[in-house]
Parts: C-alpha cells; sequence; structure tokens
C-alpha cells in the first residue's frame, strides 16, 4: 500500500489536519534556508501532541551532534538526509536514516544500495537547491533507474493530488513525500492535506480490490 510523507509541518494544525487525514508520515525541515524552517523547539511540541504519525527530520549537512539532539528533543522517528552527507556521517547519526538524492545530479541505484540507509528519497534535481522546488524529475525516464533500489524508496518532487495515480503507476513507491501541492500562500492547507490524502486511500482501496 502506497504511504505517504507530508513534508514541510510548521503548526500544530497542520500536523493534526496531517494526522487525521491518515498521513504515515509529517517531516519537520531544520534547514534555516527554507521558508518551511521550523524551530526545533516549536517541532518539539507539535510532536508532543502527535498520536500515531511517524515524524521525520529533514537536515542539509548540519553537525551530526547538533542533528542528535534535536532528534531526541522532537522525538524523530527518522532522521532525512538532503544534503551531501556521506555513509560515514550518517553512521553517526542515532535515528534511522532517509538518504535524499536529487535525479539528474549523479543518481545512482548502486550508490543508493550501499549507502547506509533505511530508506532512499528520490527527488528533482534544480542547481543550487537542496530540495523542496515543487517541480518533478523525468519520471518514465527515471523508472528503470530507481526500480534497482533495493530499499524502500520514497519519490519527491512536484507531487499533487492530480498525478500521485501516475507516480504509483510508474514507481510502485514505498511512499510519496508531498509539500508544495498541500499549501495555500506558501501555508499548510487542512482542505488539501485532506483532500490529498483521500485520493493515496483511493489508490489503495483500488489496489486491495485488485
Amino acid at each position: 500500500m502506497l504511504k505517504a510523507k507530508l513534508c514541510g509541518m510548521k503548526t500544530l494544525a497542520a500536523a493534526e489536519a496531517a494526522e487525521q487525514a491518515g498521513a504515515d508520515f509529517i517531516g519537520f525541515i531544520f534547514w534555516r534556508h527554507s521558508h518551511r524552517f521550523i524551530e526545533p523547539r516549536e517541532a518539539a511540541n507539535i510532536s508532543q501532541a502527535l498520536q500515531k504519525v511517524k515524524k521525520v527530520g529533514v537536515f542539509v549537512d548540519a553537525d551530526p551532534a547538533v542533528v542528535n539532539e534535536i532528534a531526541a528533543r522532537c522525538q524523530l522517528d527518522f532522521v532525512q538526509l538532503h544534503g551531501h552527507e556521506d555513509a560515514g556521517y550518517a553512521r553517526e547519526i542515532r535515528r534511522p536514516v532517509i538518504k535524499a538524492y536529487r535525479y539528474g545530479d549523479g543518481f545512482s541505484a548502486d550508490a543508493a544500495n550501499a549507502f547506509p540507509a533505511d530508506m532512499i528519497l528520490v527527488d528533482a534535481y534544480r542547481p543550487g537547491e537542496a530540495g523542496g522546488t515543487g517541480t518533478s524529475f523525468n519520471w518514465q525516464k527515471a523508472q528503470q533507474e530507481i526500480a534497482a533500489v533495493k530499499k524502500p524508496v520514497l519519490i519527491a518532487g512536484g507531487i499533487s493530488e492530480a498525478n500521485v495515480g501516475e507516480v504509483e503507476q510508474i514507481f510502485h513507491p514505498f511512499a510519496v513525500d508531498v509539500s508544495g501541492s498541500l499549501e495555500v500562500h506558501k501555508e499548510k492547507s487542512a482542505a488539501r492535506i485532506a483532500s490529498f490524502m483521500a485520493k493515496v486511500h483511493e489508490i489503495n482501496e483500488h489496489s486491495r480490490r485488485n
């Protein structure tokens, strides 16, 4: 069944809307250059109020000690590495790791398989940007290479209610990672969250029947 990670949570209302709608994961961005950045103390307060959704912290080339401190403070279930972190860095992280790659920036299934991560995320590549661009990559072109990844794969980049079914058909991924399409004026919309998750549930119900 397709899982969903709703990323870039900045408010308790948005996080609770995601949990209530059935999201499997929510993401907190701890990279100060993102407009979705959240202070760790605020993320910690939100985490304490949630019941079942898994919490992911997104970091970009941060000091591993800082990452581990924030992960403990915010009760993170996963740490997502979205920069140029290497295998040695990943082994210092005390939470399960999601390693993000940008398709078109030298992505290699072999490298992804060898990296000490529990899951692999594939995002769109835009020069000079770490991610969260709201643009998709060439899914048809990438399908074969990504299929060679032996770990659970999350697909990110320009995913919305309108195309999540296509993503599922092409990749059959473990999960999709969504952020921008859930926003109105750069803020998460409870209505868009609910509508997107209804589409994911519809896709999963169709899969169960077939």
